[in-house]
C-alpha cells in the first residue's frame, strides 16, 4: 500500500534551516506530482510547496517563497523541502502529500519548531 514516511523536523533557532524528507513507497513515485502541507496548532492544514512529476515544476505558497525549495530524486523515491531563514510562524507539523487515484495520501508528518 501507499506510505509516506517523512522525517527530519526538529527545533531550530529562527533564521536557521531545516530539510525535511519524504520517502514513498507502494506506487510509482516517479508517475506523480508531490506537495507538502503544513498545520499549525488551531489552524488548518495549508499546502506549502508543490512538485511535478519530474521535478521541472515547482509552486510555492507565497508565505515560502524565496526561503523554502522543493525538490525530489526519483531514483530514491523521496521528496525534499529545504527550509531555510525559518520563523517562528513556521512552527507546524509538515506533511508529505500526493493524489493517487482522486485519493489524497498523507504521511504522517513531522514536527518543526522555530523558537530561540
Amino acid at each position: 500500500q501507499v506510505q509516506l514516511v517523512e522525517s527530519g523536523g526538529g527545533l531550530v533557532q529562527p533564521g536557521g534551516s531545516l530539510r525535511l524528507s519524504c520517502a514513498a513507497s507502494g506506487f510509482i513515485f516517479s508517475n506523480y506530482g508531490m506537495a507538502w502541507y503544513r498545520q499549525a496548532p488551531g489552524k488548518e492544514r495549508e499546502m506549502v510547496a508543490g512538485i511535478s512529476s519530474s521535478g521541472i515544476r515547482t509552486n510555492y505558497a507565497d508565505f515560502v517563497k524565496g526561503r523554502f525549495t522543493i525538490s525530489r530524486d526519483n531514483t530514491k523515491n523521496t521528496v525534499y523541502l529545504q527550509m531555510n531563514s525559518l520563523k517562528p510562524e513556521d512552527t507546524a507539523i509538515y506533511y508529505c502529500n500526493c493524489r493517487i487515484g482522486g485519493v489524497s495520501e498523507w504521511g504522517q508528518g513531522t514536527q518543526v519548531t522555530v523558537s530561540g
